[in-house]
């Protein structure tokens, strides 16, 4: 077995850890509004929310498509990438989702994917750009840096106008028969919720994944791969079990929890409640959704955050914990760039190797 192989084989099963991890790091996106509210036990909460981030695969694959896997293999100019730069970029995206979780930080995932691979890449060429070529596909990564701070925004304001929506409708309800009603439909909320968790966040290990297969069949000049028109596509095709089990580890992941971020999103930005909770769920799903059919990968955890900001700006401004939110963009902000350092700083240690 050729070096390349091995290191191929062990990029994807560093991406499937990346992957499980992500599902306990994020789990709490999607169910600590329904655990704050005591809809569900933690234990229901997470079972429930990793059945619908399985259960989106199917969406993504008979619906929407991989989209979003087909925007993350894309990130990095095809010419830079080597699976040593795809092997760094992992690592430094474990590292610091293990560092955020640790601390109880909702940072993104996501990013932290981007900015290893972004960073590793920047570390094998010693350069933003060589011969006249970028090593960050910018049409790509534009888009995506600009929705770390426009999806919390959508989230927030879609938040906002369906909490005011719904409490007018429900103004002359009995305050028991309206709660009555919300702790059932937030079973609904988190369960949309969850999908797009599971189909925004699934395909990002798909697309790292692609990513390393793509670059090991052309390297090997495998003619089917060189010559295929749409290799991500092909690849999807080709490796069918690659999306599949990319959605199980997640759901996986999901299943063994996240309890330090769980406290954080459920009751220190703002308290909530079953109506909040719905209505912070359903926008956030609504954003994820908006996301996938663009193609642009999103944080979850961002998306979350800024639709529970938006339902406790419907109380009064003060309702919100802004210390704390304070808190969470700063983390946000860093992810990026110190996950490129640590990623640059790995590539450099295994070529030493």
């Amino acid at each position: 077995m050729d070096s390349q192989l091995i290191l191929l084989i062990v990029i994807i099963v560093l991406a499937l850890i990346f992957d499980f991890i992500n599902g306990f790091h994020d789990a709490a996106n999607a169910i600590a509004t329904i655990v704050a509210t005591r809809v569900l036990t933690p234990i229901q909460a997470v079972i429930w929310a990793a059945f619908f981030n399985f259960a989106a695969y199917f969406i993504s694959k008979y619906w929407i498509g991989f989209k979003i896997g087909n925007t993350i293999s894309k990130t990095v100019n095809e010419n830079f990438i080597t699976l040593e730069v795809i092997l760094a970029g992992i690592l430094a995206a474990i590292i610091w989702n293990l560092i955020t979780w640790w601390f109880g930080i909702p940072s993104s995932s996501s990013h932290t994917l981007i900015g290893g691979f972004i960073g590793a890449a920047i570390a094998h060429v010693g350069a933003f750009a060589q011969n006249g070529q970028d090593v960050i596909d910018y049409i790509t990564v534009i888009p995506i840096f600009i929705f770390i701070f426009l999806a919390p925004v959508i989230g927030m304001v879609i938040a906002y106008f369906l909490t005011v929506l719904i409490m007018h409708i429900c103004k002359r309800s009995s305050h028991k028969k309206a709660e009555k009603w919300f702790k059932r439909l937030q079973l609904v909320s988190s369960a949309l919720f969850s999908l797009g968790h599971g189909g925004n966040d699934a395909q990002k290990v798909m697309g790292i994944i692609g990513a390393a297969v793509i670059f090991y069949h052309v390297q090997q000049g495998d003619a089917v791969w060189v010559n295929a028109e749409d290799r991500f596509s092909f690849f999807v095709d080709d490796y069918w079990w690659v999306p599949l089990t990319s959605f199980i580890v997640i759901g996986l992941g999901t299943l063994s929890g996240g309890w330090k971020i769980v406290k954080t999103m459920g009751t220190k930005i703002t308290k909530v409640t079953p109506l909040e909770g719905v209505s912070a769920e359903t926008a956030g799903a609504m954003t994820l959704y908006l996301s996938e059919f663009l193609g642009i990968p999103v944080s979850t955890t961002h998306t979350i955050t800024g639709s529970i900001v938006g339902v406790g700006i419907t109380k009064r401004v003060s309702a919100v914990r802004w210390g704390v939110t304070i808190n969470l963009l700063w983390a946000w902000i860093l992810t990026i760039p110190v996950s490129a350092l640590i990623a640059a700083l790995i590539y450099f240690i295994i070529l030493l190797f």
